[in-house]
Parts: C-alpha cells; sequence; structure tokens
C-alpha cells in the first residue's frame, strides 16, 4: 500500500504528525492508499513557505504566470482519461462524469490563464484639472483553499486557477474524502512549471488542518465551499480575512402545465440523480403543477426505474455510490423523516449493499417538511404539487437556501416572471439546475454563501484586491471637495 506525502516548498514530506490515514473506493471498499494526518505545525511550514514564494509569484508578469496555467489545461487534456478514472475510483461518479469533471478543470485553466492578459481596473476623469483616476488589480497575499470531494478536480481548479493568475500563493487542503485526486491536481501543477512554494498541499482533517488554516494570522484569504455550518465556522473564526463561502443548495425545478414533460422529466432525473444527487446544485425538489402531476409522476418513476446502480467505472451504469457510510446514514435519517412527517413514497427508499442506496423519490409533499427544506445531498428528489405559478413561486423561495434553479414552460411571460421572481444565484429556462460555464459567475443568494461569485469575470474579484491610483501633475497640492485649508 503506497503511503503519500504532503507538498510543502515544492517537496513531497512526510507530515510533522507521523500519523495517516486511508482513501477508500465507495464502490468495493478497496483502500487507495495511506495519506499524512497533517497538523498545525505542518499548516504554519506550508504557509511559510508561500510567503516565501510571493515576492517573486507576484511581481511576476501576469501574462507569463499564464503561460503556466496554459500548461497545466494541456497537461489535463492528456491525462482526462486517466485523472477521470482517479475520480471514479476515489468519490464514485459515474466515468462521464468524472470526465466532466475534468473537461471543467480544463475550461477554468483556460479561461483563467486569458485574464493573464486582462485583469481590469478601469480610468474615469477626475473632478480637477490635470489629474489622473484608475484602478488596478493587486494579489491579496497568501490564501487557504479548501474544497469538497463531490468535484475533486473542478472546484480546485476554480479556486486555484484564478488565485494564481491574480499573483496570490496558495496553502491547499483537499476533503479527507478525495485526499488522491488532490494530490494527483498539485502533480500536474508542479508539472507545468509552477515555482516551488507558490502552491503547497496539505491532507487531514478539518480539524487539524482545517482550522488552522482558518484562523491563521499569515494568510489572507480563505476561500471554502462545503456545508453551510462550516461556512458559518469559518465566518466567526476567520477574522478580518478576505474570505470566499459557497455552502450548498436546496434547489428546486417548476414544472408548469404548458411543460413538455418529456424535457422536464429528463431535467428532474438528471438533476435529482446526476452524481447520486451529490452536489450543491442538485435538484432535490420538482415543484409541479397539479394539472399535470400525475402524468409527470408516471414518466419520472417509469425513468427512474430504468436507472442502472453500480461502480462508476462500469460504463453501463448511471447512478454509483454515496461517497461514505455517513452519507449513507443521511440519507436513511431523511427518508425515515419523510415517511414520518406523511410524504408519500413513490419509489426508492432502501439502503443497498455497500454504500449504495435506491434512487427515492417523495410525493404531495408540503413546503414546510424537512425534506423539502434541508439539504439531503443524497438520491433523493421530493415533489411538491402547487396549483398555480404564484404558488410555485412562493414554494421554490421558501428554503434558505439560493443557488441554483429552473422552470419548464412554454409561456414566455413565466419563463420571464421567473427569471425576476426566483431567489437564486442562477436560473434555468427549459433546462436542469445545473453549475454554471465557467466563463459566467457561480454562486447563490440568502444562506447559499457570502455574495461571492466564482469563475468569470467575477470570479477574479475573489482573488484579487482593487488600488486605486491617482496622478496629479498640476504641479501644486490639489484638493478635492473645493476645500481650502491653510490658504491665504
Amino acid at each position: 500500500m503506497r503511503t503519500n506525502k504532503i507538498f510543502i516548498g515544492g517537496k513531497w514530506v512526510n507530515s510533522s504528525s507521523g500519523k495517516t490515514f486511508e482513501s477508500f473506493n465507495p464502490a468495493n471498499g478497496r483502500s487507495l492508499g495511506k495519506f499524512p494526518q497533517g497538523n498545525k505545525s505542518d499548516v504554519d511550514n506550508a504557509v511559510r513557505a508561500a510567503w516565501k514564494a510571493y515576492p517573486g509569484w507576484s511581481q511576476t508578469p501576469a501574462p507569463e504566470r499564464a503561460e503556466i496555467l496554459f500548461t497545466v489545461r494541456d497537461l489535463l487534456k492528456q491525462n482526462k482519461k486517466e485523472l477521470a478514472k482517479c475520480i471514479t475510483m476515489e468519490m464514485g461518479k459515474v466515468l462521464a462524469e468524472s470526465e466532466g469533471d475534468v473537461q471543467e478543470a480544463i475550461d477554468v485553466f483556460e479561461y483563467m490563464a486569458g485574464e493573464g492578459r486582462r485583469l481590469f481596473g478601469h480610468t474615469t476623469p477626475s473632478e480637477l484639472p490635470d489629474k489622473f483616476c484608475m484602478t488596478l488589480r493587486v494579489p491579496v497575499g497568501v490564501f487557504g483553499v479548501i474544497t469538497p470531494w463531490n468535484f475533486p478536480f473542478a472546484l480546485p481548479a476554480w479556486k486555484i486557477a484564478p488565485a494564481l493568475i491574480c499573483g496570490n500563493t496558495v496553502v491547499f487542503k483537499p476533503s479527507s474524502d478525495t485526499p488522491l485526486c488532490g494530490i494527483r491536481f498539485v502533480e500536474l501543477l508542479v508539472k507545468a512549471g509552477v515555482p516551488a512554494g507558490v502552491v503547497n498541499l496539505v491532507t487531514g482533517s478539518g480539524k487539524d488542518v482545517g482550522t488552522p488554516i482558518i484562523r491563521h494570522e499569515n494568510i489572507r484569504g480563505i476561500s471554502f465551499t462545503g456545508s453551510r455550518n462550516t461556512g458559518k465556522f469559518i465566518a466567526e473564526n476567520a477574522g478580518l480575512k478576505k474570505v470566499g463561502l459557497e455552502l450548498g443548495g436546496k434547489n428546486g425545478i417548476i414544472v408548469m402545465d404548458d411543460a413538455d414533460l418529456d424535457l422536464a422529466v429528463d431535467g428532474a432525473v438528471w438533476g435529482g440523480f446526476g452524481t447520486t444527487g451529490q452536489r450543491c446544485t442538485a435538484a432535490s425538489r420538482v415543484i409541479v403543477h397539479k394539472k399535470v402531476q400525475k402524468d409527470f409522476e408516471k414518466k419520472f418513476i417509469a425513468r427512474i426505474k430504468k436507472l442502472r446502480l453500480g461502480s462508476g467505472l462500469d460504463s453501463k451504469v448511471d447512478v454509483g455510490p454515496l461517497v461514505n457510510e455517513s452519507a449513507v446514514e443521511k440519507v436513511q435519517k431523511y427518508v425515515g423523516i419523510g415517511k414520518k412527517e406523511g410524504a408519500g413514497l413513490l419509489c426508492g427508499g432502501k439502503k443497498l449493499k455497500g454504500l449504495f442506496f435506491e434512487p427515492t423519490v417523495f410525493s404531495d409533499a408540503k413546503k414546510g417538511m424537512t425534506v423539502a427544506q434541508e439539504e439531503i445531498f443524497g438520491p433523493v428528489v421530493t415533489i411538491i404539487p402547487v396549483k398555480n405559478f404564484r404558488e410555485a413561486i412562493d414554494v421554490i423561495n421558501s428554503v434558505d437556501y439560493g443557488l441554483s434553479s429552473s422552470i419548464f414552460t412554454r409561456s414566455i411571460d413565466n419563463a420571464f416572471k421567473a427569471i425576476q421572481k426566483i431567489e437564486a444565484g442562477i436560473t434555468y429556462i427549459n433546462s436542469s439546475t445545473t453549475g454554471a460555464e465557467v466563463h459566467l459567475p457561480f454562486g447563490g443568494v440568502k444562506q447559499t454563501g457570502n455574495g461571492t461569485r466564482e469563475a468569470g469575470m467575477e470570479g477574479i474579484d475573489e482573488f484579487s484586491e482593487t488600488k486605486t491610483v491617482y496622478v496629479d501633475y498640476s504641479g501644486r497640492l490639489q484638493k478635492a471637495q473645493d476645500i481650502e485649508w491653510g490658504e491665504k
């Protein structure tokens, strides 16, 4: 069994803790190796290495930094199938989705490399003569990057690519469910020519590695994707850092009575059971007009019963396992709650051998039920009937989250009213609640996060500061706002 190492200051080293943990294939329980259980001392060493590398990296011209990011893109392309297999083996989703995970990382590095010749500021006229005004972007410093297991290449790319193009250095903690993917990701960065100390990797638990990163006085920024509770902990403990939080969702699909039902079923199946429901954009609620509820449910259940469960490496499989035993227990708990609260179980509801769980659908639920309010992060969809568009909007907005949303309708009136009225960072018309294309901003409202956006031009904002510059070439001390002071 291979024992892996952490990466600090350009070298693969053992953790000072001397402890290790294992990562397992959720489809069959086989170990993928031992990984260092990092600690505060390792984080301190990583932060020192990141600051040592910071002056050289931040002063490297952004187009030159971009060349390294383009090389990362190329290496991701060359190794796409191998990396996708690593993702499937470590977190379980089917191979086609894992290839999409790597493709997203490819797209992000390509896009952010292009920002190396932009990183736009702006100019504006001064209120005074012979004075020039502009803004420019400057790096923040050392960033702590903490990522989840469900997109173990795409999400580190979303954060690390913009962090690097802006001139920051990074201390990276991947999820303890996908440490091997984190190591493979960093290996590619090193091969692409990222200088020593610019990216540092410390594996380990949230308690032993995540908390020291969050609280570290010499880390100036935190970028985190994960649970709402952890996000709240970060907000309370990070201090005066630049913090970006993406904290999940309880996303809804509205199916109106004029919808293309076959298309809506496609969207609900993919949204609810893609990645085994283990994504923050999962469509865990389907809000269906009563006029088409029975027809929709008949088509929906027929499609679900055709889904094949198994190892994601099998090309015939549609739905892989849950990531670990805790995830299975969580889904079981919510299924029990749904039954107790009176939601009708249309299909599924049972744990299968290992970490597999039947695709599950509740029907005739009310908007206030626990299964319609809380993020389950598993293959569970709750159908909520409504009598009109107004009620549909009320239901879709009735949760604490506001990430992705969708409406299936042939009415342009309904479509544009939905865009206006749905409280979410993303709204799809006649498509499912997936994520975003990498050149558009991704993020949500309410308790989905703290208002930051990743990807696109706004993805640069999280990892840079704005500096305002004034150049006065008048030859005299000019004062704004017509101030006269010390003058006779």
